[in-house]
C-alpha cells in the first residue's frame, strides 16, 4: 500500500506539474514609429494696407481681406493712388497631405509713426482656422481690419513688433 500511494502522490504531482507548464503562453509583438516632416510656416509677403485717408472729424477703419481687397468704414477713404495694398501671405510646408490648424494674433498689433499709433485687429485668413497641405505644401493668406483716429497724423506706420500666424498638425 505504501509503494501505491507513492505512485499516486508521485502521479499526482507530475500531473499537477505538467498542466501548470501548460497553462502558460508567450506572444511576441514589434514596435513601430513614423517620423513626418516637421510643419512650419514661412513669411512670402508682408501685410500692407496701402494708402488711407482720413476726416479730421471722424475715424474709421480700412478692412483688408485675405484676399487683398479692401473697404473702408466711417472716416476713412481709400485714394484713387492706393500704393501697396497686399494681405501677409504665408507658405506652410510639411507632411504630404496632413491638415493643420491656424491661430492668428487674438490681441491688436500696434503700428506707429513716431508717438503717433493705430492698431491692427480681427486677423482673418485664406484658409480659415483648418488648412490641408497638398503634397507637402499650401498658401496661407492673412488679412486684418486697421483702426485709424479722427486726425490721424500723415505718415508710414510700421508694427513695431510683428504679428505672429502659427500652424500646428491636426
Amino acid at each position: 500500500m505504501k509503494t501505491g500511494t507513492k505512485l499516486a502522490f508521485t502521479a499526482l504531482a507530475l500531473i499537477a506539474f505538467s498542466s501548470s507548464t501548460f497553462a502558460q503562453a508567450t506572444a511576441t509583438a514589434t514596435a513601430t514609429a513614423t517620423i513626418v516632416t516637421p510643419i512650419s510656416i514661412a513669411e512670402v509677403v508682408n501685410m500692407n494696407f496701402g494708402n488711407v485717408a482720413v476726416q479730421t472729424a471722424t475715424g474709421g477703419t480700412v478692412v483688408l481681406t485675405p484676399a487683398g481687397t479692401r473697404t473702408a468704414t466711417g472716416g476713412c477713404t481709400l485714394p484713387a493712388v492706393f500704393g501697396t495694398v497686399t494681405a501677409a501671405s504665408f507658405t506652410v510646408t510639411g507632411q504630404g497631405t496632413y491638415t493643420y490648424a491656424i491661430t492668428l494674433p487674438a490681441t491688436a498689433t500696434t503700428l506707429t509713426n513716431g508717438a503717433n499709433t493705430m492698431t491692427a485687429t480681427t486677423f482673418t485668413s485664406t484658409p480659415s482656422a483648418t488648412g490641408a497641405l497638398t503634397a507637402g505644401t499650401q498658401t496661407l493668406n492673412v488679412g486684418a481690419t486697421l483702426n485709424v483716429a479722427a486726425a490721424q497724423a500723415a505718415g508710414l506706420y510700421v508694427s513695431g513688433t510683428p504679428f505672429s500666424v502659427t500652424v500646428n498638425y491636426n
